[in-house]
Order: C-alpha cells, then structure tokens, then sequence
C-alpha cells in the first residue's frame, strides 16, 4: 500500500477563519483582560467599542 506522505491527521484539516461583524459595521476583535487577578477574554467592535464576553452576543 503506498502512501502519498508521512503525515499526521492534523495536517490534512483545512484552517477556516471567521470574521464576526457588529451590527455597525465594524469587525469584532477578541482580547484578554486581566481584572482583579483573572484573566477575561472579551469582544470589542473596532468601530464603536462595543463589548460582549463572545462573537456571537453582536447579533
């Protein structure tokens, strides 16, 4: 049996990337925060500074 490659099964996914967009417009961008000692990741639109604890709380 041959094989065309030695390679792992996590080579052969395919890398999607989605951008999440405000209802302004604007792209939403994830970051993280420290406060009071904990780490937070948050969403914030670029355009109005809008915050959200995930992508998907804009719509």
């Amino acid at each position: 049996m041959a094989q065309a490659a030695n390679r792992s099964k996590n080579s052969r996914t395919t890398i999607a990337t989605h951008k999440f967009l405000c209802s302004c417009g604007g792209q939403i961008k994830m970051k993280t925060v420290a406060e009071n000692g904990k780490v937070h990741n948050i969403a914030e639109c670029e355009k109005c500074k809008r915050t959200e604890r995930r992508p998907s709380n804009f719509n």
